[in-house]
């Protein structure tokens, strides 16, 4: 099952542990099966303190649990084989039920063994998806933290039928004592914010806490990394609050035009720039959704930012960088149908269409990359696009007009997605030169159209926007507001490309630092700050 280069890996990675772990698999006659054999007995020929057994009676077939020799009642299962992106996520459980530590801060290890109550989590991944690893993970982690939580882990592909029953038609998909829990990535932090009803409250506390700031950074993409690392460097106390590290990189699987890197995927990348933020003195708050802006009353003071949980931080200088996030349809069946036929990433839930009909909605560059993509996992593609023509790359057009199994519709406003009650079955489109409605049956939607600005909770601060909700800047990445600079997808840049953000954030760094060392505070901030 692995290859030698896998196996040394391996075999490097279980030296770390530091108790005996078993293996326990419920094993079926099929193929599946007897390659899980194959590797849960590769795995245990690379370390003593590795055994395998295959007595298993859990009615998923292949399924394996990993769990403490000492405490069997401590497990995590997985269902299916955990390869492709998650041999790590096999990795870090065989790791930390053979106990070594995660690199998790402890506060949140005592927060996930201080919760009460029994919780059966279920979870579904594919193997191609890139978000799924992180709930993989953050369950794992939990399961083995805290006995009265267990984490079965499924591979949908290998449990369709049950995918069918549960109307599973997105990953990553968590039930929680059999009800639906949650759709799409999240870490340890936001599955503890919803189990754990205090968490807002001591959030917001740490947050109450802090010190003003002489730069905060609101956003923790590529734009917001850039402009921390670049204020931090300077000498300046720098903050980063971000609903989510990483930001739409997280959702982004290929990058092939990051110059110098001719190939790298969004998560790791993510992770890239979460290890360069860690190695400065930066503030990093997560989990922190901004709501309102409060500019300071003149050149030089405080600015406040109020956040969902009620706290706010103070800084002398900002820069905004909340991104954007995918442009919905805004046609009937859409909200209706989401995770159930209705998808906006191909790469995480194309594999629950295979050999299915579906339609991608956008005929940008993202919208062509996911419909070739597609084309290799589905039944038939058909890709539909508001304009006379198709606005992604050429080399992208001619890959997917080369394809056999895809249909390419133009001129078509889409109306309606349509449903049984359950998941999709279909969609309505109309032919904008002959005013014809058009009816598409078929199981799937990918909805591919832009980009929206989270610019939302600026409204009402004095903040010129655009009409389309972007925060206009100058050269200089400068709001209309004195010590408040903007970078990356939430501006009026053009072009929102990784590359442009980091560029323009840390643009938007340089410009922060340079209003700091010409604006001096006022002399009331003087004064408190020295009584303080």
């Amino acid at each position: 099952m692995l290859d030698a280069e896998l196996t040394q890996q391996l075999s490097t990675y279980l030296a770390n542990l530091r108790e005996p772990i078993e293996l326990v698999a419920s094993l079926g006659e099929d193929q599946a099966s007897a390659q899980t054999r194959e590797l849960l007995n590769e795995i245990a020929a690379l370390h003593p303190q590795v055994s395998a057994q295959f007595d298993g009676e859990d009615q998923r077939r292949p399924s394996f649990i990993v769990r403490r020799a000492s405490d069997p009642a401590v497990w995590v299962r997985f269902a299916g084989l955990p390869l492709g992106h998650e041999f790590t996520s096999l990795v870090l459980a065989l790791l930390w039920a053979g106990g070594h530590p995660p690199k998790v801060d402890p506060e949140t290890i005592e927060q996930i063994r201080a919760l009460q109550g029994t919780y059966e989590f279920e979870m579904y991944f594919s193997l191609s998806c890139h978000n799924c690893p992180d709930v993989v993970q953050a369950l794992t982690l939990m399961a083995l933290y805290n006995p009265h939580i267990n984490a079965t882990l499924i591979e949908g592909g290998a449990f369709k039928d049950e995918v069918e029953a549960r109307n599973v038609m997105a990953v990553p998909s968590v039930f929680l004592n059999g009800e639906p829990f949650a759709n799409g990535k999240m870490g340890v932090a936001e599955i503890l914010h919803k189990l754990d009803g205090n968490a807002g409250a001591r959030a917001a506390a740490k947050l109450a806490e802090k010190a003003p700031f002489e730069v905060l950074v609101v956003g923790g993409g590529p734009a917001g990394a850039a402009a921390a690392i670049y204020t931090v460097r300077k000498g300046y106390s720098t903050g980063i609050a971000a609903e989510r590290f990483g930001g739409q990189v997280l959702d982004t699987m290929g990058i092939e035009n990051f110059i110098s890197v001719p190939y790298t995927e969004g998560p790791k990348l993510a992770a890239q720039l979460e290890a360069h933020v860690a190695e400065y003195p930066i503030d990093v708050m997560n989990l922190a959704t901004a709501t309102r802006l409060i500019p300071a009353a003149e050149p030089g003071g405080l600015h406040t930012v109020e956040f969902d949980n009620g706290a706010q931080l103070k800084a002398r200088s900002l820069v905004l960088s909340t991104g954007a996030r995918w442009r919905n349809l805004g046609v009937p069946g859409e909200f209706e149908y989401r995770t159930r036929g209705v998808a906006y990433c191909p790469h995480c839930d194309g594999p629950l269409f295979k050999g299915k009909r579906v339609a991608v909605i956008g005929g940008g560059n993202s919208g062509v990359e996911a419909a070739i993509d597609l084309a290799n996992i589905v039944g038939h593609v058909t890709l539909i696009e508001f304009d006379h023509q198709l606005r992604a790359d050429q080399v992208l057009q001619d890959k997917l007009r080369s394809l056999g199994n895809v249909d390419i519709v133009l001129s078509a406003a889409t109306t309606e997605i349509t449903g049984d009650g359950e998941r999709v079955d279909g969609l309505v489109y109309m032919d904008r030169n002959s005013d014809d409605e058009h009816r598409l049956a078929l199981e799937g939607v990918f909805v591919q159209i832009g980009l929206v600005p989270n610019t939302e909770w600026l409204q009402g601060s004095g903040m010129e926007l655009s009409r389309f909700g972007e925060i206009v800047i100058d050269e200089r990445a400068a709001t209309s507001l004195p010590g408040i600079f903007a970078a990356g997808d939430c501006t009026t840049v053009p072009y929102k490309q990784i590359i442009v953000a980091m560029g323009e954030g840390s643009k938007a760094g340089l410009s922060a630092f340079d209003y700091l060392i010409r604006t001096p505070e006022p002399a009331a901030a003087q004064t408190v700050a020295a009584a303080a």
